[in-house]
């Protein structure tokens, strides 16, 4: 065995790359070691070419629960699929490394990613992607690396790469950065309202953090390295067609057919004019080649108008739809469209529209989460559906894809900063975004819609956020930044920026990059631009709803919070249970929480009232000096037992009965009657002896009860 290890200090502890050891068939295997987190990472490719005109590259993030010692809670106590978690920390390890394989590559290549030991303070998803960019360098595929990949939090307004768990949650911001030697790769972040320049200086500071891991990896490659194997290419049938296919398709009108207003008139006339350019040079659709050469002129008329698109855009500052880099489309709202939900809202921007829903529920309907970490439920979830229609197409429907989980997971982290904790609003709240239109960043729309739909629900969120995608067209140090990025620009552009945030800052960012890296200044010049757009988006959401409003919806369910002390729980659920499902079969949910907390919940405000005075009753406490109404429930040789109020009573001495004297206690009451009762003093074992106000003066004090010795009490004094 030729196993060697590699190591650099990465923040306050040691980072190892160990290969040779593990997993030695596969083209390049590395595990990786931080803390006592360890992951194996494989990366392979197949020998022969993929008919696929895309690169077919897949990252899978598999978490073994063995890693934590524990075993899965599904059926067949198993792991099962991967997880929103796992499919998250993928995406990471995808939109790092995909940007550097080169251009005409396309074998299939799987990067795999197992977490074989988790320490739960040394998160896992920022250590996948500097394992791909290990096992990448040494295998003989081609790649283009070395990348790195580091966490940052800001705590008491220090810097702190890599912060474990418990660090991050003091943390006023959670950003994951990418990058080569030269240049930023990938950002996502999520932060409690940070200003721009912060998140630059942060940005900087985890790329400075991660060249000594850029080094070690290099090193690696330099001693370990496989030589990288020939992939062959297919002929470009296209390059060739392009310079002439461009001047008929600009004396065709091409650049008048690209600024059309629309997507669907711009979509149809741009395959006009294609399809017509292509008729020209083959007449004969059927004859014999003719397929391979209109296939191979589509191609070249696409490179025709991405080379139109990007040269409006540089050189006269305008785009497909006529706006110029900074304007955002138009905007319109409509508040409560769904007249049953709790809170609703469509936010619509040019051509982009979303519809968002928020529902509110208990605690009983928060998610339970199964996977490495030591949470056990989240009372936030945000859904984003985008089905097939909002795009014009017909596609086969299934489970929620991965770029649905990311975006909703992106819509999630922006309006999350602004919610009120749970002790303040105890719901769980769930938001929907239904995209129904979509012309670029669906996401953003669906930020703008989920917090018009808290606001219309009621919700008492901090402040409104809004979000925005920034686009980048760059050619050889010319370099525009686009405002409210439309479809056709994210295809055809060099950045996906996805800004969100109140007027204060930012709550939530994502920054994917298809060229090999942009600078610190051009973040700062989109981040500063993104802010425009924000404020512009937050002054049109204002006028429609300018704040949550006052009272939730009438549809929208009723939680009264009450808080009993905590020996009195069991009062409360009764024997077996019974008293809880008394209780809600008067028509609400309970939840009772150790510390005595006890939530009622109901769509019916009367409902959850009667339960509430129902468990006050069950759990009211005697204090001396209080007067009630009481019954008499039994009676004695000694005394009457008066009911004072439910699951309580009291004893009224026979000495205390009556101003006279009376032989038996039966002279005076009798089980059923009521009298006014005053509480004389309760004894250490909660036994209450009880007076009659009105004789108060007239009879002389009874001696409190005393306990015998051991803790027993003594019994009714003789008369």
């Amino acid at each position: 065995m030729n196993a060697k290890t590699f190591t650099a200090m990465l923040g306050d502890k040691e980072l190892s790359i160990e290969t040779g050891k593990l997993a030695k068939l596969v083209s390049g295997s590395v595990t990786v070691r931080y803390g006592d987190t360890i992951l194996l990472v494989t990366a392979q490719a197949r020998d022969e070419r993929s008919t696929l005109d895309f690169l077919p590259l897949t990252v899978e993030f598999e978490e073994r629960h063995y890693a934590v010692g524990k075993i899965p809670g599904s059926f067949h106590r198993r792991e099962g699929r991967p997880g929103e978690k796992a499919i998250l920390s993928a995406r990471i390890t995808d939109r790092q490394i995909r940007p550097l394989f080169p251009k005409g590559y396309r074998q299939e290549t799987q990067v795999i990613i197992t977490v074989i030991s988790a320490d739960g303070e040394n998160a896992p998803d920022v250590l996948g992607p500097i394992g791909a960019s290990a096992a990448l360098s040494i295998s003989d595929i081609p790649w283009g690396g070395p990348t790195a990949c580091v966490r940052v939090g800001q705590i008491d307004g220090q810097y702190v790469v890599n912060p474990t768990a418990s660090q991050l949650q003091h943390s006023s911001m959670d950003l994951v950065v990418a990058g080569t030697r030269d240049a930023i790769l990938m950002v996502e972040a999520g932060a409690r309202t940070v200003d721009e320049e912060a998140l630059v200086s942060a940005i900087e500071f985890a790329h400075a953090q991660m060249q000594p891991i850029i080094a070690l990896i290099e090193q690696m490659r330099a001693e370990l390295g496989q030589e990288k194997f020939v992939f062959a290419t297919e002929a470009d049938l296209t390059v060739d067609m392009v310079p002439e296919l461009a001047e008929a398709a600009k004396a065709a009108g091409l650049r008048d057919v690209l600024l059309t207003a629309g997507k669907k008139e711009r979509s149809g006339r741009v395959k006009a004019l294609r399809d017509g350019l292509i008729a020209l040079r083959v007449p004969d659709a059927g004859a014999e080649g003719a397929a391979a050469q209109i296939t191979a002129l589509k191609n070249a008329f696409y490179k025709v108008e991405k080379q139109e698109l990007r040269r409006l855009i540089l050189e006269e500052d305008l785009r497909a739809d006529g706006r110029n880099t900074r304007t955002v489309r138009p905007i319109w709202i409509e508040a409560r469209p769904l007249p049953r939900a709790h809170g609703s809202a469509i936010f619509t921007r040019g051509e982009t529209q979303v519809l968002g829903v928020a529902t509110l529920g208990t605690e009983r309907d928060e998610i339970l989460i199964d996977d490495l970490t030591n949470e056990t439920g989240d009372k936030f979830l945000l859904h984003y559906n985008f089905p097939p229609y909002s795009t014009g197409e017909v596609k086969r429907m299934g489970g929620q894809s991965r770029r649905e989980i990311g975006h909703g997971n992106l819509a999630k982290r922006a309006i999350r900063a602004v919610l009120p904790d749970f002790e303040t609003f105890p719901y769980v709240i769930r938001l929907v975004g239904e995209v129904l239109e979509s012309n670029g960043s669906s996401s953003m729309a669906t930020v703008c819609a989920g917090t018009l739909a808290l606001m219309d629900a009621g919700v008492p969120i901090s402040a409104p956020v809004a979000g925005v995608a920034m686009g980048l067209v760059i050619e050889e140090g010319q370099y525009k930044i686009l405002t409210d990025i439309l479809g056709s620009e994210d295809a055809l552009g060099d950045m996906d920026f996805k800004v969100c945030g109140t007027r204060e800052g930012v709550t939530a960012l994502q920054m994917d990059i298809k060229v090999e890296g942009i600078t610190p200044q051009i973040m700062r010049e989109a981040l500063a631009q993104a802010k425009d757009a924000r404020l512009h988006i937050l002054g049109k959401m204002a006028e429609v709803l300018p704040a949550p409003r006052p009272e939730l919806a009438p549809t929208a369910p009723r939680i009264l919070t009450l808080k009993i002390n905590p020996e009195l729980i069991g009062k409360v659920i009764g024997p077996g249970g019974k008293q809880v499902r008394e209780l809600e079969a008067m028509g609400a949910q309970v939840t009772i929480e150790e510390d005595g907390t006890i939530r009622i919940f109901s769509s019916d405000s009367a409902s959850a009232r009667a339960v509430q005075e129902r468990i006050e009753a069950v759990t009211r406490s005697a204090k001396v000096g209080e007067e009630f109404e009481g019954t008499v429930v039994k009676t004695a040789p000694f005394g009457a037992f008066v009911n004072l109020f439910a699951g309580q009573d009291g004893m009224l001495h026979i000495s205390q009965i009556s101003e006279t004297r009376i032989n038996t206690v039966e002279d005076a009451l009798n089980v059923g009657d009521k009298l006014r009762v005053k509480i004389a003093n309760i004894d250490d074992r909660g036994k209450i002896d009880l007076v009659r106000p009105e004789l108060e003066g007239k009879i002389a004090p009874r001696e409190p009860r005393a306990p015998r010795e051991g803790g027993e009490r003594r019994g009714p004094p003789r008369r």
